[in-house]
């Protein structure tokens, strides 16, 4: 499964984007039950967000979904971290 993730917005505009490939991994069950869960509460076209809050685009699969500070899910918020964290 490849998990991807685009934040766009924040006070200085800077966008950030990271990716990861659970194939082969261990705890590859445990990354697909997360995206699985944050793609459904996901909508299908960028909500409008908050002033100088950022914005994220997230693709597994190629199925993509967008979501915005302050309304992330917590299942949205643990995948945005962890990928951005963990990803390259």
């Amino acid at each position: 499964m490849r998990i991807q993730v685009r934040r766009t917005g924040g006070f200085a505009g800077i966008e950030r984007h990271a990716e990861v490939d659970t194939s082969g991994r261990s705890d590859a069950q445990d990354w697909q039950a997360l995206a699985e869960r944050a793609l459904a509460s996901g909508r299908g076209a960028p909500p409008a967000g908050v002033p100088d809050g950022f914005s994220y685009e997230i693709t597994v699969d190629g199925r993509t979904v967008y979501c915005a500070d302050p309304r992330l899910t917590d299942d949205q918020r643990t995948l945005i971290t962890r990928v951005l964290k963990e990803g390259a």
